[in-house]
């Protein structure tokens, strides 16, 4: 089975990769502090954003199809709890 389209996420990326560049120019260009950090939460957000759209095509695709044909429903399983392990901490 291949592996699920992630073209829009690299849009996002893209996205959040000029919003970075935008917070390293108000960094060098002096701006308030308080405008940097509601860009900065923007940036946060966005991210944290792709990371639900990924983990959620991940458990409907490559876990759904693991389960579906019996092949590495163990090796999903683990996957998902250190993923979620690591989104906790």
């Amino acid at each position: 089975m291949p592996n699920p389209d992630h073209s829009n996420e690299l849009k996002r990326i893209n996205r959040m990769l000029g919003q970075l560049k935008g917070v390293k120019r108000m960094i060098e260009d002096g701006t308030y502090c308080p405008k940097i950090l509601i860009q900065t939460k923007a940036i946060s957000s966005a991210l944290r954003s792709l990371e639900t759209t990924m983990l959620e095509r991940h458990i409907n695709h490559c876990v759904k199809n693991a389960y579906t044909s019996g092949k590495g429903a163990k090796e999903k399983t683990d996957e998902l709890i250190n993923i979620f392990k690591t989104r906790i901490k």
